[in-house]
């Protein structure tokens, strides 16, 4: 057995040698850039007639990579290489998938600034949110290794005289996933991960806008000895290459995080029977949130404005957990809205490649072009008293935004906007902010800040989102710490980092013998 799970360590970059060390990776990576990206299926290299370039956000003149536009043919070839090569990895011993998903660990760990480094050149993270994004990458093969082996012991079950009775659970099949472009790392490596120690082998198509981070993660998985076909990599436009591999007869399980939108259209696409397909298909679908931040007149004001600001402004509020609500009460809406104010302007806005700027730029230009469109909205709808406009002229920048006085109907409380906007919504009491909090498509995150008692078990009971914190801030789940995921169209609420997140992976098999 292995030893008990630990979270892996965040690094702190207050300790000189760890800055250093971190510098120098960064001028690693960017000296191998432009990445030449390549399909592999099969265990070979496959290229295409047209490709698409990913830069940096914070510096659209750098080019981090080329890569494959994919066809809906290459998309079937990676199915068919998967489907060939599930038989022999299904039948592994889960203790041997597990030291593969361990090994992948390793790498991740030894070359753990060089990962990050890569996600601060091709997301735009600050060091700290890079740093984050491979921890928990790590943690997901860590904790998913233990898991399977959890799950490969026997199953308890009711004795029954005269028969031997055990269950299993064996995997699906072939997986598709199709992961986000915000945890480019973590994510990608959690849902791959979980698919293969399961025993299921995967078609994995990443974010164009995180095709980097990605080949090097392929890289890694190459390094520590996956088969070949077991794991395909696919570069290309989800209209093209994600729907083929959405809806092809064979594929088994589609395991997405993405928008509501998209997470819809594969929710409709996988549930289509089409000819040849022998089984309902399963589909996991994390999406978005419009999460709140709760304060009400007791809470501790200093400590609600740090964490506001934090799960507002990290990663430039592009995480489907980000606080882009602040539901406060009247009587401290004055004194608390100054403090968050005053430390959103103490951010720092630039390249993210100095450390000293903890905000960097939104993703792309037409990410940016949204935000700021909904930044004019929020002058209609309310009141902005920080940002309202771009930043530095050679990246996708948006100030930190915060805009007073919105109504709860109004778009800016009900949409996702995924950037740096945080709207504040003022109410009377503690129940008319409970009751605006639930008042949402979505029910990801929250948070709810106050010293009474009795207000923090109301909350745990009538706040409805899939992960709720109690006076601290609504983002930075840890893997085996806080099961992910959430209600509504928010998804499948699969609890990613739970201990139950790989039985989405699997199918039970109950075996009876008479004696």
């Amino acid at each position: 057995m292995l030893p008990e799970f630990r979270n892996e360590p965040f690094t702190d970059f207050s300790v000189e040698g760890n800055r250093s060390a971190f510098k120098t990776a960064l001028a690693q990576v960017e000296k191998r850039l432009p990445i030449q990206g390549s399909n592999r299926i099969g265990g070979k290299g496959f290229g295409a007639s047209k490709h698409f370039e990913s830069v940096n956000p914070c510096d659209f003149r750098q080019v981090i990579g080329r890569f494959p536009e994919g066809t809906p043919a290459d998309a079937e070839r990676a199915i068919e290489a998967a489907t060939k090569a599930f038989p022999s990895w299904s039948r592994l011993p889960a203790a041997e998938r597990a030291a593969f998903v361990l090994r992948v660990a390793a790498i991740l760990r030894r070359r753990k600034h060089e990962f990050s480094a890569m996600m601060v050149l091709e997301e735009a993270k600050a060091w700290s949110e890079a740093d984050a994004d491979t921890a928990e990458a790590i943690d997901f093969c860590e904790f998913y290794a233990r898991e399977m082996e959890r799950l490969d012991l026997p199953q308890p079950l009711t004795p029954y005289p005269g028969e031997e009775n055990e269950l299993r659970h064996i995997p699906l099949g072939v997986c598709v996933v199709i992961p986000p472009w915000n945890f480019p790392l973590a994510i990608l490596c959690g849902m791959t991960t979980a698919a293969l120690v399961a025993g299921n082998t995967v078609v994995l198509k990443p974010s164009s806008d995180a095709a980097g981070i990605a080949t090097m993660f392929f890289d890694a998985c190459e390094e520590a000895g996956v088969p070949d076909g077991v794991l395909n990599f696919l570069t290309g436009g989800g209209s093209t290459v994600g729907n083929a591999l959405v809806e092809s007869p064979k594929s088994r399980l589609i395991a997405f995080t993405g928008s509501r939108d998209v997470g819809i259209q594969i929710s409709e696409k996988a549930g289509r029977v089409v000819p040849g397909q022998i089984w309902i298909k399963r589909a996991i679908l994390e999406m978005g949130g419009k999460d709140f931040i709760l304060v009400d007149e007791t809470a501790d004001l200093e400590d609600a404005a740090n964490g506001i600001v934090s799960a507002a402004f990290g990663f430039q509020g592009q995480k489907c957990s980000a606080c882009s609500r602040l539901i406060v009460h009247r009587k401290v809406h004055a004194d608390l809205l100054e403090r968050v104010v005053e430390k959103t302007r103490a951010l720092t806005v630039g390249d993210v490649r100095d450390p000293k700027n903890v905000v960097g730029a939104v993703i792309n230009a037409r990410a940016q072009k949204t935000i700021l469109d909904y930044v004019a909205v929020g002058k209609k709808e309310g009141r902005v008293v920080a940002g309202g406009k771009a930043g530095p002229k050679q990246g996708y920048f948006v100030m930190p935004t915060i805009v007073d006085g919105v109504r709860p109907k109004a778009r800016l409380a009900c949409e996702e906007i995924f950037g740096p906007v945080l709207a504040v919504l003022k109410v009377r009491s503690f129940e008319e902010g409970v009751a605006v909090a639930n008042d949402s498509e979505y029910g990801l995150t929250g948070s709810l800040y106050s010293r009474d008692r009795e207000r923090l078990l109301a909350g745990k009971r009538d706040l409805h989102v899939g992960n709720l914190y109690l006076n601290r801030k609504c983002t930075g789940a840890l893997v085996g710490v806080h099961p992910f995921g959430g209600f509504n169209m928010s998804g499948t609420d699969s609890k990613a980092g739970g201990r139950e997140y790989l039985y989405l992976f699997t199918q039970q098999k109950a075996i009876s013998e008479k004696l």
